[in-house]
């Protein structure tokens, strides 16, 4: 039976055995960890190198495959560049032979030129020598013939027993004589020979122009009446002592005129936009009621302002209806003044848009700018605006007023001071604008004269005709468009005749001023009278 002590000693190596043999175990399992290790380590560095080997030789392959592909583009480049060049340089061959074939051509033309100018030149000698000598023999017998004519002349003035200066009057005389009758006939000749062949076109280009544009009118005059709904509103509108329609006067620059006339005032003022402005504003003060000179004044500053804007927004219209841009603001402004302005009873800005119309519409059938035609028509009245606040006439205002606010060209500046021929014309849209006028002014119901300026015009249109030499009567007819002339027939021709149609409408051009155009008619008659007994 062991004891303790033996069973502790046993115990104690029973453990140090064990400890022992787990220390041998991890050495021998660390031994053989290192050994696996060591050898899967040379395996994988073995694959690494075959693998870098196998990566370096495809590298070296594509290398060699890029190398041998780049040789084989830059030669492929190469060839077609260099087809190219040859194509090129057999191309500049074939001009350069051209060019040789042709300046061998212009060289045998020349030398052809010159052989033929070289023959030229030896009869030009040839005729320049019987020139000359034709010149010497002309020469003779000019001298020979001036000499039989002053022989001539001594002879008849010995045989008439006339002087010099007494002949050459009496044949001055005869001749101015003949001339007259023959320039009658002349006349008649070249006005027939115009009017057949130019009557047909112009009648065609105007009524086309006419027909193309058609516009309404309407007519002002230079007195308006104010309706009111009572006469009561009279005397409220003359104010205690006139307070009243003094202040009116006053603001608007207008005569009111009172008078028994029931239901009316009368506002009378040569100012369209300042009569126009008196109308409004009655008109408001008659609704509203209240009269005193403060509301009067209130009252009228506010209408005058909406009449600025409204002479902008009339002109602004104008401009656009008829397409014309680039214009001052103060050019537009002065033709929204025309929508209140009339001339012979016809609203000008109307007006003027017609002639603009007319002018474009006229050009484009002879060929000419219509765009500018337009702007010259549109603008010709343009001085209107302002010719009641300044000296001279409406055509010098106004070209000096355009030329001032940048219309520079040339054709619209002499359209507007020569459309009544106050300056010479120096362009074709002048006689444009001219006959757009004359056939706006003078169309059916476009204008209205003064009886005063009526039979004025009238007489001194009969007095005209009757001034002229063989007329015995002149009637005007047809409200003055025609003026008949009745000639002797005895001491006046056929042609003459023809003569004195033309005097008299010459002389009615320069020295009236009228609307549209006067015809004249000369009528001569030879009446054979005899008596049966």
């Amino acid at each position: 039976m062991l004891g303790p002590d033996t069973i502790i000693t046993l115990g104690i190596s029973g453990t140090l055995a064990g400890v022992l043999g787990a220390v041998a175990g991890l050495v021998i399992g660390a031994g053989v960890g290192v050994f696996v290790y060591a050898k899967q380590t040379g395996r994988t560095l073995a694959r690494a190198r075959d693998e870098a080997k196998s990566i370096e030789d495809t590298a070296k392959r594509d290398a060699e495959t890029a190398r041998k592909q780049a040789e084989l583009e830059a030669d492929k480049a190469a060839l077609e560049r260099k087809t190219k060049l040859d194509a090129e340089v057999e191309e500049t061959r074939k001009e350069l032979r051209e060019t040789e074939r042709r300046l061998g051509k212009r060289e045998d033309m020349l030398d052809k030129k010159l052989e033929t100018l070289g023959t030229k030149e030896d009869r030009l000698a040839k005729v320049s020598d019987e020139l000359d000598a034709k010149h010497a023999e002309v020469d003779a017998a000019k001298a020979e013939v001036d000499d039989v004519l002053d022989r001539q002349k001594h002879k008849l003035l010995e045989i008439t027993n006339l002087t010099e200066d007494e002949a050459r009057s009496q044949v001055l005389t005869r001749v101015e004589e003949e001339s007259r009758h023959e320039l009658a006939k002349v006349v008649r000749k070249c006005v027939e020979d115009a009017e057949e062949e130019a009557k047909e076109k112009a009648r065609e280009i105007t009524l086309l122009a006419v027909q193309r544009y058609a516009t309404e009118h309407t007519a002002e005059s230079t007195v308006r009446a104010v309706e009111i709904p009572s006469d009561d509103m009279k005397g409220r509108i003359i104010g205690r002592e006139g307070r009243n329609i003094r202040a009116i006067e006053k603001a608007t620059g207008v005569d009111i005129i009172v008078d028994d006339t029931p239901g009316v005032i009368v506002v009378s003022c040569f100012d369209k936009i300042r009569q126009a402005v008196a109308v409004e504003s009655l008109n408001r003060l008659i609704a509203d009621g209240r009269l005193h000179p403060t509301r009067i004044e209130e009252i009228v500053e506010k209408v005058k302002k909406e009449f600025d804007e409204r002479v902008v927004h009339e002109g602004k219209q104008a401009a656009l209806e008829v397409n014309l841009r680039g214009m001052h603001p103060k050019i537009v402004e002065a033709m929204g003044k025309l929508h209140f302005r009339t001339s012979y009873g016809q609203n000008v800005l109307r007006h003027s848009i017609e002639v603009a119309y007319l002018s474009q519409l006229i050009a484009d059938q002879l060929g000419l700018n219509g765009t500018l035609a337009r702007r010259c028509g549109f603008l010709h009245d343009i001085g209107k605006a302002m010719d009641h606040e300044m000296e001279g006439g409406h055509p010098k205002i106004g070209m000096d007023f355009a030329k001032q606010y940048g219309e520079k060209k040339e054709a619209v500046l002499n359209a507007i001071g020569g459309h009544h021929a106050d300056i010479p014309s120096t362009t074709f849209y002048t006689p444009i604008v001219m006959a757009a006028d004359a056939v706006s002014s003078a169309r059916p119901g476009a204008r209205r004269e003064s009886m005063e300026r009526y039979i004025q015009r009238l007489n001194q249109l009969q007095d005209i005709a009757l001034s002229m030499k063989g007329v015995d009567e002149a009637y005007a007819i047809q409200a003055g468009r025609e003026v008949r002339v009745m000639v002797d027939a005895k001491r006046v021709t056929d042609d003459d005749a023809h003569l004195i149609a033309f005097e008299v409408a010459k002389k009615v051009s320069e020295e009236m001023t009228f609307p549209g155009e006067i015809r004249v008619t000369v009528l001569r008659e030879t009446r054979a009278v005899e008596f049966a007994r």
